[in-house]
């Protein structure tokens, strides 16, 4: 049994870029977690979309041992988190399954949007935490300005931070001991009854449901029968392990450990996670808090182009949901794009890994809608309604005020951009709370509505700061607009699909934008079609997609001008019926693109 003195839990946190899958390798590497020739680059970074796009999506557990220069010998539990805004659920699981967070901050670039977010998840979470200054071999390096920075923005004493170089392995043994000597170890009892809070699970082809444990209390062993708190439902233990970060079967887990479990668990919905589980003949009168409920604040509506795929659809967003709890997905139907699904994010990063994991790894081939956020209208009946969907826009006659969601975004930004930046956040319908400065660097703090964030302010502001704003939000209250819904009808049908609820200010650009973009993007018929933008009733944009032209006279050769005027009089009645009788056919590919609409 390990003495629960040894053992350390503990999460690495930082911004994005700032070095937490390196330093992870460095510490898998250090401690001979892996042989040499089975080590590589961000080896905890297992999904091929995390190595292609270079950033940590899934938090990934590991279990290190390490000999202290004290000569004792100490179980490490390491997680490696996301760093993106979007990601923030996956890193509060884990601080919830830790009693100590690593906070890596670059010291050649300094504390930024999510070094904070994260310092203060870790801190709410009752967190002691361990500061390390990393890429120190760095010509641009600044330790003794971004210790300075550390305890004046984050208010964490920096004096003992570590400063190491997670590249070159430089430092990595007193990083190790600072973790050993300044974080606590886990509380419990291994005598009491068996109570596990369930921090993460995902589905194996071969093994059914794996679920990864925090054992608080009791131990967990193989053959044993327990049960889901939430669910009630009760599985015998068919394998307990551990990752080292190879799998590694075990025959139990003590308290304060952290490994996995499979069950035979064939049903995605009796695994949640944040659920307790507990010994199913002895169980615990209480469950465990768990975690907060992740709130989707992005929605977008998700069709397979092929409806046959419907079936593998659904059952992939089920398996889908099983490793990512914080999205959510309703079904719905469109008349343009058939049967399909409402989904919910955590913000536009989450949305485009979510639908992209279902095209690698469910083999789907899919159409999304444009990204909207929750909108409350209030009736004139004094009823409220919630609107995730622009199609379920109620008639104009019945709304008294439309609410929209605001957030508090934090920009940290080199003083050379600040200007562009500031002017983004202002054409945006921006409200500036305050700006400091944060030693050459600029921090400023805006008010925005989310609905002008979730299309492209990410990658706008990433553009004009040439790479270098880092930002952060948190979604703080409802606020009335002045909100309209643009309308878009194609030969006088309205397209569900192209709908959206904007600011009436910028309505008119919007609908110009979108009209201008599908004459591109629809094939031309042998009938005139027209692209209208509209609000209500009145037309606020227009576009014409001109009729192909037959040359119907090629054939007449010499002769009477009016026997061509006859065949053109002729062409001409036959597309008139035809625009009167036709469906306009709009490829797949035009939708897709028509809802990639940008501002330019």
């Amino acid at each position: 049994m390990t003495n629960l003195k040894y053992i350390r839990n503990f999460a690495i946190i930082a911004h994005i870029d700032h070095g937490k899958s390196t330093l992870a390798d460095r510490l898998i590497q250090h401690c001979g977690g892996l042989s040499a020739r089975e080590m590589s680059e961000q080896v905890l970074d297992s999904m091929e979309l995390e190595r292609e796009r270079g950033i940590t999506i899934k938090a990934q557990t590991v279990r290190l041992s390490y000999k202290a220069r004290n000569g004792n010998t100490y179980s490490l539990n390491l997680m490696d988190t996301p760093g993106h805004v979007d990601f923030s659920y996956e890193v509060s699981r884990s601080l919830a399954a830790c009693e100590g967070s690593l906070l890596i901050v670059d010291s050649s670039q300094g504390v930024e949007a999510q070094t904070l977010a994260n310092a203060y998840l870790a801190i709410d979470a009752g967190h002691e935490i361990v500061t390390v200054l990393n890429k120190i071999d760095l010509p641009a390096s600044e330790p003794v300005k971004v210790r300075e920075q550390i305890e004046e923005v984050i208010g964490l004493d920096a004096s003992n931070a570590v400063e190491i170089s997670a590249k070159s392995g430089k430092g990595i043994e007193d990083a190790l001991e600072e973790l050993v000597l300044s974080l606590p170890p886990p509380e419990g009892n291994s005598d009491s009854s068996l109570q596990a809070l369930l921090v993460d699970s995902w589905y194996d082809a071969y093994l059914g449901v794996v679920a990864l444990l925090r054992i608080k209390n009791g131990r967990i062993s193989k053959g044993q029968k327990i049960r889901m708190m939430a669910t009630e439902k009760s599985y015998q233990i068919d394998r307990v392990g551990i990752f080292t970060p190879n799998r590694v079967e075990k025959d139990s887990l003590e308290t304060g450990e952290i490994g996995f479990i499979t069950a035979s668990i064939r049903s995605v919905i009796d695994c949640q996670v944040g659920d307790t589980i507990t010994d199913d003949r002895d169980p615990v009168a209480e469950p465990l808090a768990g975690f907060k409920p992740s709130v989707p604040v992005v929605f977008c509506s998700i069709f397979p182009s092929d409806s046959a795929q419907y079936e593998d659809l659904r059952d992939s967003l089920s398996k889908l949901h099983l490793n990512d709890a914080s999205f959510h997905f309703d079904p719905e139907s469109s008349a343009a794009l058939g049967l399909g699904y409402r989904c919910g994010f955590l913000g536009l990063l989450h949305m485009e890994i979510v639908q992209q994991r279902l095209e690698r790894e469910f083999k789907l081939e899919l159409v999304a809608t444009a990204p909207s956020v929750i909108y409350k209208i209030h009736l004139t009946d004094e009823t409220t309604i919630k609107l995730h969907n622009p199609s379920d826009f109620p008639n104009v006659t019945r709304i008294k005020e439309i609410d929209e969601p605001w957030i508090k975004a934090s920009i940290i930004v080199p003083d050379e951009y600040l200007g562009a930046v500031l002017q983004l956040c202002t054409d945006r319908r921006g409200e500036q709370i305050d700006l400091t400065y944060v030693g050459a660097r600029a921090m400023a703090i805006y008010r925005l509505p989310l609905n002008e964030v979730v299309f492209d302010f990410y990658d706008r502001l990433k553009s004009i700061s040439r790479g270098y704003a880092s930002f952060d939000y948190e979604i703080e209250n409802y606020r009335a607009s002045d909100l309209v819904k643009v309308d878009l009808l194609i030969n006088g049908e309205p397209v569900d699909a192209l709908s959206m609820i904007v600011h009436r200010s910028q309505s008119e650009a919007r609908g110009r934008a979108l009209c201008a973009r599908l004459k591109n993007l629809i094939p031309r018929q042998l009938f005139k079609v027209a692209l209208q933008a509209v609000i209500g009733g009145k037309v606020i944009a227009r576009e014409t997609v001109g009729a192909m032209r037959k040359d119907v006279t090629s054939k007449c050769y010499g002769g009477d001008i009016t026997r061509k005027r006859k065949l053109l009089e002729k062409q001409k009645a036959g597309k008139k019926r035809m625009r009167q009788y036709g469906n306009v056919e709009i490829p797949q590919s035009a939708f897709i693109a028509a809802l990639r609409m940008d501002d330019s």
